[in-house]
């Protein structure tokens, strides 16, 4: 059974990537799926893989998300939300 080793450390490697480069396979595994040209179970063994990358980009972005929590942490315990330029023109419409 080498296919489960061999998916094993391609999960393991894409643990290390960056979110980009995890959005930047999974959207070749999309285009892989949509040609719908795949058989059966290598579409199946595509969209595991899909769906592992699905995963581990949405840990990333949870990742960004506590990191940018932290930032904005305004000492309280209360997150402040980060003024942009466009708040500042939505008092003068």
């Amino acid at each position: 059974m080498p296919q489960p080793k061999a998916g094993h450390a391609r999960a393991e490697k894409d643990k290390e990537l960056p979110f980009e480069a995890l959005l930047t396979k999974l959207e070749s595994v999309v285009g892989e799926l949509e040609e719908g040209e795949a058989p059966l179970e290598e579409a199946l063994q595509a969209f595991e893989r899909g769906v592992a990358l699905a995963r581990l980009a949405n840990l990333r972005l949870d990742e960004a998300e506590r990191r940018i929590e932290v930032l904005l942490d305004d000492g309280s315990g209360q997150t402040r939300a980060l003024e942009t330029d466009d708040d500042e023109g939505a008092d003068d419409e």
